[in-house]
């Protein structure tokens, strides 16, 4: 696969975006717990805004990626995230440190550009074979760095500081805008009219995620788990001070066990994903991680945590296999951009009601209060997958008879 010009080149300009990217994220999350002492609700206004532009651009930037340049398109969002990033610098010399919340937000809205045009060259030029391998190796690269990332995002902020984090994070995505150039030249034809109209496209997206029971059910379960995952995805930090006594910092070895456990488990998830039902698959990553989110707001003890992530880091791939295999099961051709389209939104939007309630859940009740909530949301989650287990059931029965 690494032949191939453009899986070569793309997955380099990822290696630097990833490292920049967690570089940044590290830094900002650690320096305004510092100057704002842990307040929880500035701690979960930073997971906010790096998560609002999936749910605001998800749809939107697949749309334009099929009308620009793929190849321009990535460039130039790699370029401006850049420039961004050393405007936000200046700011933050001066004193505004609100400054790193725009420049996250807007780095982070231009992947939403940036990586379904990555998507459209990936289609075009590997072959059919091989586009679930480069995919694969994709998603390893991503379980990498959350092993990786929040080390060395940790030690360049404690070591160089603010600053140093930022300047790095910026010539990390300046390099990747310089490697983006040496693709060839995108195609005449690969750029189109753009005479459809948005509005009738997310309609028609809409309407036929409506019109398919699956999809609907999906939909639902995609719901109150974005929920789930957005009322604990900003405390993490929380659970190492408050429930171990730890410093803030030793919150990257937790993550870093986590993704580790994620890497293997995506590897034995690809080993036994075909013997599986994708709706069983689902149904036990939920279940599983239900039971982990409660164990960890419950858990004084740093082992019994590392355990906890650990085995919620293992099944976590069930989840994201049994999505992804579901959806693509359920969905004819011509939507499968359009059903992403509407159905990741709103996976995002309650993880963003999450987040954004998630603060002030905290101060109002408890830290365990609010994982019980979490967990008690994935344990709906499985329950509305009940018309897709019990329709398989009646299928395989049928089947038998």
């Amino acid at each position: 696969m690494l032949t191939n010009r453009y899986v070569r080149t793309i997955l380099l300009s990822r290696v630097l975006l990833q490292l920049g990217i967690w570089i940044r994220n590290f830094a900002i999350l650690l320096y305004i717990s510092d100057i704002t002492h842990n307040n929880p609700q500035y701690v979960s206004l930073i997971s906010v805004v790096e998560t609002a532009p999936i749910f605001i651009f998800a749809f939107i930037g697949g749309t334009f990626a099929d009308r620009w340049r793929p190849k321009l398109t990535m460039v130039w969002c790699d370029f401006i995230s850049a420039i961004t990033v050393f405007i936000v610098l200046l700011a933050v010399r001066s004193g505004s440190w609100y400054a790193l919340l725009v420049g996250t937000f807007i780095s982070a809205s231009l992947s939403q550009f940036s990586q379904p045009s990555a998507m459209k060259l990936y289609k075009k030029n590997v072959p059919a074979d091989g586009l679930q391998g480069v995919m694969a190796m994709s998603q390893s690269l991503v379980a990498i760095f959350m092993v990786l990332g929040p080390a060395i995002g940790t030690f360049i902020y404690l070591k160089y500081g603010i600053e140093a984090s930022l300047i790095l994070t910026g010539v990390l995505f300046l390099g990747s805008s310089l490697v983006l150039t040496s693709l060839p030249k995108d195609d005449e034809e690969e750029v189109s009219s753009g005479s459809s109209n948005f509005l009738k496209e997310l309609t028609s997206g809409l309407r036929y995620v409506q019109s398919n029971r699956a999809l609907r059910t999906l939909s639902l379960t995609f719901g109150v788990t974005g929920l789930a995952a957005g009322l604990v995805q900003p405390l993490a930090i929380f659970i190492a001070i408050e429930k171990l006594g730890l410093s803030k910092e030793s919150l990257q070895w937790f993550m870093m066990a986590n993704g580790a456990a994620m890497l293997i488990g995506g590897i034995v998830i690809m080993g036994i994903a075909k013997k599986v039902k994708p709706q069983f698959l689902l149904a036990t990553g939920l279940l599983v991680s239900a039971l982990c989110t409660i164990g960890v707001g419950a858990s004084t003890l740093v082992s019994v945590t590392l355990i906890l992530q650990i085995v919620s880091g293992l099944f976590y791939p069930c989840i994201h296999v049994g999505i992804q295999t579901l959806i693509m099961r359920n969905t004819e051709g011509p939507f499968m951009g359009r059903v992403g389209g509407a159905i990741t939104p709103i996976f995002m939007g309650m993880m963003l009601i999450g987040m954004a309630l998630s603060g002030y859940l905290k101060d109002s009740t408890s830290l365990f209060t609010v994982y019980v909530l979490s967990g008690c949301l994935l344990f709906a989650g499985v329950v509305l997958l009940g018309p897709l287990l019990k329709k398989k059931q009646a299928s395989a029965k049928q089947q038998a008879m």
